[in-house]
């Protein structure tokens, strides 16, 4: 199953790189969300694309939103990552991929790596955009978008 635009996001726990337990509920239906699925911690795209959605974390937080990563690394690696590039918003850990099965994201490459899409909901938890790209650069200008109009 795929999510779609209009589906709600659906509930999720988690252990964020600081070691802490973290459920979808503290988040969802509270807040405007970007979720964002990503291959793997330090490697130049992923990083490229954490970076820049640090660069713009105030745009998202002035807009009402929060920000969240998710790869299947483990809380040590997403841990380091995170300290390494300042990263001001949660890393999850999916190292089961029990959270990317959830919202069908589907794989890139012939189904090698893992993909890189984004989800943005609005404040009663609703998905209002999905963007399914590798080229990281677009996610964060399609999710400042949307959440300006």
């Amino acid at each position: 199953m795929t999510l779609q635009v209009g589906d709600p996001i659906p509930y999720f726990s988690a252990v964020d790189h600081d070691g802490k337990d973290f459920e979808s509920t503290t988040v969802v239906g509270k807040k405007f969300l970007v979720l964002y699925f990503y291959p793997k911690d330090e490697t130049k795209v992923c990083t490229d694309q954490a970076c820049s959605f640090r660069d713009q974390y105030q745009d998202f937080k002035d807009l009402g939103a929060e920000v969240i990563g998710i790869s299947s690394d483990s809380v040590a690696s997403h841990k380091k990552f995170s300290k390494r590039h300042q990263l001001p918003f949660l890393l999850l850990s999916d190292a089961n991929k029990k959270i990317r099965k959830l919202f069908g994201v589907p794989n890139d490459l012939f189904g090698l790596i893992p993909g890189r899409v984004t989800y943005v909901a609005d404040k009663t938890g609703k998905i209002i955009m999905i963007f399914n790209s590798m080229s990281a650069a677009i996610h964060i200008k399609k999710a400042l978008q949307v959440l300006k109009k």
